[in-house]
């Protein structure tokens, strides 16, 4: 059985339901998931885009909003449309990147989400990012040091990086063996896939 990369972004409207669904679905499937945080603005950048698309096309911004709000009341996921949009990821991210191999990951990445989308908070503050940690029982001053150590920091641009050469350009993104699976509506598909290698 193939191990599911989870590609996601702290900005990513989709990726917030994509998180808290993956963890009861890749158990149930005994299906194993790599957390893999990557900066979507220099691929969008490459793409010609200065802002996320939903905010450069308005009437799909509009639809991703409703959109999201019936997902999350459907999955029972806590909902509210944050006051800015999109919020900076930067050190959420590199807090990812720095503990994606520990235990705390995901829920780590399931608690800035819910952040940003449930309680309009602002993520881009390391005192938001430190009481999530502090509330995981992590010790927040030594992993924000080390999130933002040069080491960590090459560590996410070099994932940033991969993100783009695997031909992702969007999030959520889910990679099987290669095989790419774009937005939170395909989780179940790759899962299947990842199962079935």
């Amino acid at each position: 059985m193939a191990a599911l990369q989870f590609w996601f972004e702290f900005a990513s409207t989709y990726s917030y339901p994509a998180a808290w669904r993956i963890g009861s679905l890749t158990a149930a499937s005994g299906v194993a998931v790599e957390w893999r945080p990557f900066l979507l603005g220099p691929i969008f950048h490459a793409q010609g885009w200065d802002d996320s698309p939903f905010n450069i096309y308005p009437a799909k911004g509009r639809y991703m909003w409703r959109d999201l709000e019936r997902l999350c009341a459907l999955h029972g996921i806590a909902w509210r449309k944050p006051s800015r949009f999109p919020r900076n990821g930067l050190l959420a991210a590199r807090v990812a990147c720095s503990i994606a191999e520990e235990p705390c990951c995901g829920e780590f990445t399931r608690r800035v989400y819910h952040a940003n989308f449930a309680e309009d908070r602002e993520i881009s503050g390391a005192e938001v990012i430190a009481s999530i940690l502090d509330g995981l029982g992590q010790p927040s001053a030594d992993v924000l040091a080390r999130a933002e150590s040069a080491e960590n920091k090459e560590r996410l641009r070099a994932q940033t990086e991969e993100a783009a050469r695997l031909g992702i350009f969007g999030a959520p993104s889910f990679v099987v063996d290669g095989e790419l699976f774009w937005g939170n509506d395909r989780l179940e598909t790759a899962i299947e896939w990842a199962r079935s290698r």
